[in-house]
C-alpha cells in the first residue's frame, strides 16, 4: 500500500465539460504502460481508507459529477473509513491543486454478490460530502451512451496506480496503459474467459503485455467517442489469478454503458 498525504484545496473554478481534459493525455506510450501526463486524467481518482494513522490507496474510481464518484462495488468494505482524493498524480506528493474529500454515502449495487465477483454488478458509487471544484486538475469523465458497445480492436486507456507487472511494485505516479477490446463472443470462449464474463462487462487486452493490476480496481477504462471527448467505459472488475498481464485472460471490466440508468436512478434518488 503506498501511504497518502495530505494535500492543498482546490481553488474554486467554473465548471468545465466532461471528458475533455486541459492537459491532454500524451498517447504516444511505450506498449506496456507508462507515467502518464500529469492532471491528464482529471477524473482519476485514488480511494483511500484509513489505517495506522496514515490515508492507504486502495482503488481507484472516477468523477462523473461534481460530487459523485464511479468506482467498483468490490472495493467497498463496511469495515472501512474512506477519503477521496482527486486531482492527483503523484500520491507520495503534496500537490498544489489537489483536494481530499470524505464520502457523504456509498451506494453498492444491490445484485453485487462479493462472494462471487463472476455474478456481475460490480459496481458502487460514492457521493462525495461536498461538491469538488472543477479546475484544470479536476474534470469529471463524460458517461457513454446507454447500452453502447464497443467494437473489438478499439484502443482505451486503462488508467491508475496499481501494481506495476514489470516489477511487482505500487507505483507513486499514475500509470497509463492502451488495451485493445475484445469482443464479446472473443472473450466468452472456452480459451478465453468462457462463462464467467457476462454481457454487461468489457473485455480489453489479453495479449500478455499490459493490463490492469491490484490497485487498479475501480479506475476507468478511458475511451474516445465519437466527439472525441473521453468516456469511461469500464470499471476495472477482475484479472486472472494467473497473472495480471496473462495470454487469452485481459482485464475485465464492469460495462458501464449497461448501468446508465442505475447510475441516473442512485444520483437522482440520493
Amino acid at each position: 500500500m503506498i501511504q497518502i498525504l495530505f494535500a492543498t484545496l482546490t481553488l474554486a473554478a467554473g465548471a468545465l465539460s466532461c471528458g475533455n481534459p486541459a492537459y491532454p493525455p500524451l498517447l504516444n506510450r511505450v506498449v506496456g504502460g507508462d507515467d502518464a501526463r500529469p492532471f491528464s486524467w482529471p477524473w482519476q481518482v485514488s480511494v483511500t481508507f484509513s489505517a495506522n494513522g496514515g490515508w492507504y490507496h486502495t482503488c481507484g474510481g472516477t468523477l462523473i459529477a461534481p460530487n459523485w464518484v464511479l468506482t467498483a462495488a468490490h472495493c467497498i468494505s463496511s469495515s472501512r473509513t474512506y477519503l477521496v482524493f482527486l486531482g492527483k498524480f503523484d500520491l507520495n506528493v503534496a500537490e498544489e491543486g489537489s483536494t481530499a474529500i470524505s464520502p457523504q454515502k456509498i451506494i453498492v449495487h444491490k445484485g453485487w454478490n462479493e462472494d462471487n465477483v463472476a455474478d456481475g454488478n460490480d459496481i458502487a458509487l460514492i457521493k462525495l460530502s461536498q461538491s469538488v471544484a472543477l479546475s484544470n486538475q479536476i474534470q469529471p469523465a463524460c458517461l457513454p451512451p446507454a447500452n453502447s458497445l464497443l467494437a473489438s480492436g478499439v484502443i482505451c486507456y486503462v488508467t491508475g496506480w496499481g501494481r506495476l507487472y514489470t516489477n511487482g511494485a505500487f507505483p507513486n505516479k499514475l500509470q497509463q496503459g492502451p488495451l485493445a477490446v475484445v469482443d464479446y463472443a472473443t472473450c466468452s470462449l472456452p480459451s478465453w474467459w468462457g462463462s464467467t464474463v457476462k454481457h454487461t462487462m468489457v473485455c480489453a487486452g489479453g495479449d500478455g503485455v499490459i493490463s490492469s493490476c491490484n490497485g487498479d480496481s475501480g479506475g476507468p477504462l478511458n475511451c474516445r467517442g465519437a466527439d472525441g471527448k473521453w468516456e469511461v467505459h469500464g470499471i476495472v472488475s477482475f484479472g486472472s489469478a494467473l497473472g495480471c498481464n496473462y495470454y487469452r485472460k485481459p482485464s475485465v471490466f464492469t460495462r458501464v454503458s449497461a448501468f446508465n440508468n442505475w447510475i441516473a436512478t442512485v444520483m437522482a434518488n440520493n
